[in-house]
């Protein structure tokens, strides 16, 4: 766990804006002892609002996934955090993800039963979609793929068949 993983899990704002300010760690370094998570995967889970607005916009991707496939939408979504589910999709970070086992945010929102968070999620889903289709059509950058994640899936995926 680098010392951002720890600042941001433990809700300390000052050191990482010191640590991102200072680009002394990269803050999207997955953490391979913690299912390959982020800061902004920790900052997404206890809600730290301005914390995931601090780590975008320092370059933290809101697209990486863990090891399971949760991007930061999942944990806000499982702890059930409007306020960093708001913020994530006005980033447009992607909020309709589906994880390993086909869940989206949305769907572990209903699991643990915050209902504001579903209403959210519903809605927002449709809108990223048509973002996404509007920025494809414009030729506009899109950051919405954890490209490592998605060749460990592929690579997964060839190893069932070939077995």
């Amino acid at each position: 766990m680098t010392e951002l993983h720890q600042a941001a899990a433990a809700g300390d704002y000052d050191l990482v804006e010191e640590i991102v300010r200072n680009n002394s760690c990269n803050p999207n370094q997955k953490d391979l002892d913690w299912n390959k998570k982020t800061a902004l995967h920790w900052a997404a889970s206890k809600g730290q609002t301005e914390m995931v607005r601090i780590l975008v916009e320092n370059g933290a991707r809101a697209c990486l996934r863990t090891d399971n496939g949760w991007t930061p939408a999942h944990f806000a979504a499982e702890s059930g955090r409007l306020a960093v589910l708001r913020l994530l999709h006005s980033l447009h970070a992607p909020v309709d993800k589906e994880d390993s086992s086909g869940d989206k945010p949305v769907r572990i929102a209903e699991i643990y039963g915050h209902e504001d968070c579903v209403r959210f999620l519903e809605k927002a889903e449709v809108e990223s979609r048509n973002y996404r289709q509007m920025a494809i059509s414009n030729g506009l950058p899109l950051d919405d793929t954890d490209e490592e994640w998605e060749e460990e899936r592929k690579e997964a995926r060839l190893q069932e068949r070939n077995q």
